[in-house]
């Protein structure tokens, strides 16, 4: 496929965008809001330089915290401007960095050219971070022709995205090979990203090792460990749509009596949803929304809240991690590992492969087949403190091991500036 097919593809496009945007608005009304932005429409930049990082949605904004608070820190005279696709990556960025001034947020526009060089024209970074893997052929193209180096930070792909990405022939190999720089996760992932087209690939780590725990965290997640009254609490964190299901049912079989599941849905767009499914199945629930008095009937508490899931991690005697019981990649263990909580992660890692082998070899995660013997090891686990203990202890030190790749970074993004700055 060349790039105009692809840019006609995309103007062909253009109404179902809309119907997907109302049909999003449903249950996230945020989806009608900002609507210029996502055809280019960029807060105009003033006198400040600015550098530009693209994080797509909740994970990749967390994921880019170290790096953001890193540069504002090394760069006092510049500004941030965060993009993204998601509402819920920009709430993410507000619940972050609201406070911080010198960081701007906006929609990335979709990848129409003509909104592409739009965005340049009104946005005018000196760079641009783009993180994990985004690659969208005209944004590449556009930056090149505006003299912009972009840097690929914290790169993970997957043996899947791969292959789709090589079916896209010469176009992703022309777009990756746009990047002036290349940082990958693991050895893997750069031999994966080379093989697309990118540019001698360096492997920097992960930077989401580099995450630090706030005292406010500390403090929120001890509030909460007080309000279980001393009850055992199974956390289940980040859960996708297929999951809660069987979930519900293996807790029902295998926990104590008197143990407390933490219950954290991916999405908010489905908070209301799994509320419902919890009722119907006859266990008593409770909303984080509603407070922190957890009565001791309530068999389910609901996390739906933004921005607190170090603090649930804190809570948790073990954390069972979301995203793994269907074929959809998994989601981040390491938070769950930093803040000290024993990890059970289910068959589907693709998206983290490296991370949980490690985990599970540091003894800090356990890999379980399915949630019914994820709910039977949880039992096993609370019955036995030393084992948790020494899981803890694990997932603590095997964070700290891997930290290093902010700071790895910030030194691409030194020499890229100094090379658009000559």
């Amino acid at each position: 496929m060349n790039r105009l097919l692809y840019s006609a593809l995309w103007h062909l496009a253009l109404p179902l965008i809309g119907l997907r945007l109302a049909w999003r608005a449903r249950k996230q009304p945020e989806y009608l809001q900002h609507l210029g932005e996502r055809f280019g429409a960029a807060p105009r930049a003033g006198q400040a330089p600015r550098i530009w990082l693209h994080a797509v949605s909740v994970g990749e904004t967390r994921a880019a915290q170290p790096l953001v608070k890193a540069l504002l820190a090394r760069y006092p005279q510049h500004e941030i401007l965060l993009t993204h696709m998601t509402p819920t990556g920009r709430a993410t960025s507000e619940e972050l960095f609201g406070k911080e001034a010198r960081v701007v947020r906006t929609y990335l526009p979709y990848d129409f050219p003509w909104a592409q060089r739009r965005f340049f024209a009104r946005a005018r970074p000196h760079m641009g971070i783009v993180m994990e893997t985004e690659v969208w052929p005209n944004l590449m193209c556009a930056a090149e022709q505006a003299g912009i180096p972009m840097l690929l930070a914290n790169a993970r792909l997957s043996a899947r995205s791969a292959r789709g990405y090589q079916r896209l022939g010469q176009l992703a190999r022309t777009s990756f090979g746009r990047f002036s720089k290349v940082l990958a996760q693991t050895a893997d992932d750069a031999s994966r990203l080379a093989a697309c087209g990118a540019v001698q690939p360096i492997v920097s780590g992960n930077v989401k090792f580099d995450l630090e725990l706030t005292p406010a965290q500390l403090a929120l997640g001890t509030e909460f460990r007080a309000a279980a009254s001393g009850r055992p609490v199974i956390l289940a964190a980040s859960t996708r749509e297929g999951e809660e299901g069987a979930l519900l049912a293996a807790f029902l079989i295998h926990a104590p009596a008197d143990a407390l599941l933490v219950l954290v849905p991916r999405h908010p767009q489905r908070f209301d949803e799994v509320a419902t499914m919890v009722s119907k199945l006859g266990l008593t629930l409770q909303r984080r929304s509603a407070g922190l008095q957890i009565t001791p009937d309530t068999r389910v508490w609901l996390g739906d809240s933004m921005g607190e899931m170090l603090a649930y991690y804190r809570m948790a005697e073990v954390a069972i991690i979301g995203g793994s019981w269907q074929p959809l990649g998994g989601q981040n263990l390491i938070e769950a590992c930093a803040a000290g909580a024993p990890v059970l992660i289910g068959p589907h890692t693709f998206n983290f492969t490296e991370a949980a082998m490690k985990a599970i070899e540091a003894g800090a995660a356990r890999r379980c087949a399915d949630l019914d013997t994820a709910l039977r090891t949880c039992r096993e686990l609370l019955a036995d403190t030393s084992a948790r203990k020494t899981m803890a202890a694990a997932g603590e030190a095997f964070a700290a091991a891997n930290r290093g790749a902010t700071e790895r970074t910030l030194q691409a993004i030194t020499a890229l500036l100094a090379s658009a700055n000559q």
